[in-house]
């Protein structure tokens, strides 16, 4: 699936393209629940990003090949099953790394924590770059800011995209929602600070994809979230 990308300059003026950000979004829901993995694709060099490729990895490599894709990076929000599972062999098909927030490692790699126990899946998970809060990258030609955002789990982020208004926020910000706190690591209060002082003052047409439902904006968020 395809998505809609609203690209605005990065001062947040007038929509338009802009010569900065060449974006294209695919979107796969996956695994038992439901969970979007998202392909954030350059239109111009077919470089790519994978966020959060919980499922059905075999699936996602054949429609990387087929598209003629080229993967740089494996974006993790968080460590849980849904979200991490299929990451392994995805980059040992394509030869890539896995990147996740350093305070989220003990999350990954604890079968009791990452929740797979949910669906009968005992397992550790793994990433070879770990993240710090505020980190910013350059991969597959997009800039990226790290945005540590806990309290769905005690080290998750949302990756914020700022010259094509893009936040892929994991399971810590939904449309009109937030993140469950009863696993483990999560809590209530963490997660809206994490919110209001991370994510809510963004540009109001920033373009939110989460980890599970329909996409939204920080400006319908910030209007008419009942959490925030």
């Amino acid at each position: 699936m395809r998505l809609p990308v609203m690209r605005y300059p990065p001062d947040g003026g007038r929509k338009g393209e802009t010569d900065m950000g060449k974006l294209k979004l695919e979107q796969f829901v996956v695994g038992q629940v439901q969970t979007n993995c998202y392909f954030a694709i350059h239109e111009e060099t077919k470089e790519m990003l994978i966020i959060d490729p919980g499922d059905g990895a075999g699936k996602l490599a054949q429609k990387i090949k087929q598209a003629g894709y080229l993967p740089q990076a494996i974006l993790l929000t968080h460590g849980h099953f849904d979200h991490a599972a299929g990451a392994q062999e995805l980059a040992e098909t394509f030869g890539i790394s896995i990147y996740i927030c350093e305070a989220e490692k003990e999350t990954l790699e604890d079968e009791r924590l990452n929740a797979g126990w949910m669906v009968g899946m005992h397992q550790a998970f793994h990433a070879d770059v770990f993240l710090k809060d505020e980190q910013e990258l350059d991969l597959a030609g997009f800039h990226i800011r790290v945005l540590l955002t806990p309290g769905h789990t005690a080290g998750g982020c949302c990756y914020y995209l700022p010259y094509e208004n893009v936040l892929f926020s994991g399971d810590t910000l939904f449309s009109m929602s937030v993140g469950r706190t009863d696993l483990g690591g999560g809590s209530m209060s963490r997660l809206v600070r994490s919110i209001r002082e991370k994510l809510i003052d963004l540009p109001e047409q920033t373009d939110v994809y989460p980890g599970h439902g329909e996409a939204t904006t920080i400006g319908r968020e910030r209007m008419y979230n009942p959490y925030l």
